[in-house]
């Protein structure tokens, strides 16, 4: 019976850390990350996918869910209305296998 809740929390944890789950706040200043997308693929840092359920979230690799609420999230972002105000540049992108990452340098900022 241990054993049975000890995997079945490891298993969680293992998700919650792992899952890329954003939450879009309404100002900067309550932002892990400040995001601009980028009108052309080539500008951006990371190229990413909204998928459509919790479990498809990716393992910051541009698989993105947005949560309903704060608190649900890994990260929070703001999108920010000029470039040079962002810490990360986006693109979002049609089809998942599309998504990552343009300029890995950048990707500590969603761990």
């Amino acid at each position: 019976m241990k054993k049975i809740f000890f995997s079945s929390l490891v298993v969680l944890f293992t998700q919650q850390v792992f899952s890329q789950k954003v939450f879009s706040v309404n100002y900067a200043n309550q932002a892990d990350v400040k995001v601009y997308v980028v009108k052309y693929e080539n500008q951006a840092d990371l190229k990413v996918f909204k998928v459509k359920y919790e479990n498809q979230a990716g393992e910051n690799n541009g698989k993105w869910f947005f949560t309903q609420y704060e608190n649900q999230a890994k990260k929070t972002i703001f999108f920010v209305p000029y470039e040079n105000q962002a810490d990360l540049k986006i693109f979002f992108v049609d089809y998942e296998n599309q998504a990552g990452w343009r300029n890995a340098a950048k990707k500590q900022l969603l761990y």
